[in-house]
C-alpha cells in the first residue's frame, strides 16, 4: 500500500467502512467542503497543555529547510534495520494512524484512537509527501524522532514533547513538530472518517495551494508499544499480512 497510489478521491458523503476508492468525473480537482466535525473525543483524552509553547515551536520550526542528510544517533543494525527491542515484553494497543500532506508540502502524521475520533496526537514531520512515498514505495521506511534526555523532562511524557529531530532510514531530515488540529487537519480526518485503511488522494485546496494541487494520504493500523517512559514506536499493521510491517515510527530520548 503507497502513499497516494492509485489515485481514488474519497467523498465526505461515503458511507460504507473501508470504501473510499470513488473515481471522479472531472479532470482537475475542486477544493474538498468543509464537513461539520462528528468526531469524538478519545476515551483517555489528555490533558492540553503549553498550547501556546507548541505554536511558538511550530511557527519558529516549520520555515526550517529540509537539510542535508546526517547520520542518525540511534544504532542501526546490518541491512539497515532498527533495534526492535521496544517488542519486548510489553503487548502493543491498536490505534489509527493518517499519514497526509499536499504533495509538495510537509507530510503530517495523525494518531488517532479510531478513525471516528479527533487526534490524539498531530506532527509535522521534516519531508516532503512526495519524497515519503517515494521511500514508501522502495519497501520498509523507518522514522525516528528524537529528542533530548534532560533532568527537567522528567516528569514530561515523550509523547508530549514539542520538537524532535527527524531521521527516515538513519538519514537527518530536519526537525518534526507536534502542534493541535487545525481546522484542515479535522476536515481531512471528518472526510477519512468511513476509512480504516487506504491510500488515495483528496482535493486540495486550490485557493491555498493552485488549481492542481491534491492532498495524498494514507491510513493504516498501527500497533503501539511502549517500550519505556522515553521510547515510543507505531508499527504499520499490513492488511495482506505480509511479514513485517512496511512502516515503523520511533518516539525515543536519547
Amino acid at each position: 500500500m503507497a502513499m497516494g497510489e492509485p489515485k481514488p478521491r474519497v467523498s465526505g458523503a461515503s458511507s460504507s467502512t473501508d470504501s473510499y476508492i470513488t473515481p471522479s468525473a472531472s479532470p482537475t480537482p475542486t477544493p474538498a467542503p468543509r464537513q461539520p466535525v462528528t468526531l469524538l473525543e478519545p476515551s483517555h483524552q489528555h490533558k492540553k497543555k503549553g498550547k501556546k509553547v507548541f505554536r511558538v515551536f511550530r511557527s519558529v520550526f516549520r520555515s526550517f529547510p529540509i537539510i542535508t542528510p546526517a547520520a542518525c544517533k540511534i544504532p542501526v543494525l546490518p541491512g539497515g534495520s532498527l533495534p526492535d527491542q521496544h517488542r519486548s515484553g510489553s503487548s502493543g494497543s491498536r490505534v489509527s494512524g493518517t499519514l497526509f500532506g499536499y504533495r509538495k508540502g510537509r507530510v503530517s502524521l495523525s494518531i488517532q484512537e479510531n478513525s471516528k475520533c479527533f487526534p490524539s496526537l498531530v506532527v509535522e514531520l521534516a519531508m516532503q509527501t512526495m519524497v515519503l512515498q517515494k521511500e514508501l514505495s522502495g519497501g520498509m521506511v523507518r522514522i525516528a524522532l528524537e529528542t533530548e534526555k534532560r533532568a527537567d523532562k522528567e516528569k514530561v511524557k515523550i509523547m508530549d514533547e514539542p520538537l524532535w529531530t527527524m531521521y527516515c532510514n538513519g538519514k537527518k531530515t530536519g526537525y518534526g513538530v507536534k502542534r493541535d488540529a487545525t481546522e484542515e487537519d479535522l476536515n481531512v480526518m471528518e472526510l477519512l472518517r468511513p476509512v480504516s485503511m487506504g491510500a488515495g488522494v483528496l482535493p486540495g485546496n486550490s485557493e491555498a495551494e493552485g488549481p492542481d494541487s491534491e492532498m495524498a494520504y494514507m491510513r493504516a493500523y498501527f500497533e503501539r508499544v511502549v517500550g519505556s517512559k522515553d521510547s515510543e514506536t507505531f508499527y504499520m499493521l499490513s492488511p495482506e499480512g505480509n511479514n513485517g510491517p512496511e512502516l515503523s515510527i520511533f518516539f525515543v530520548r536519547v
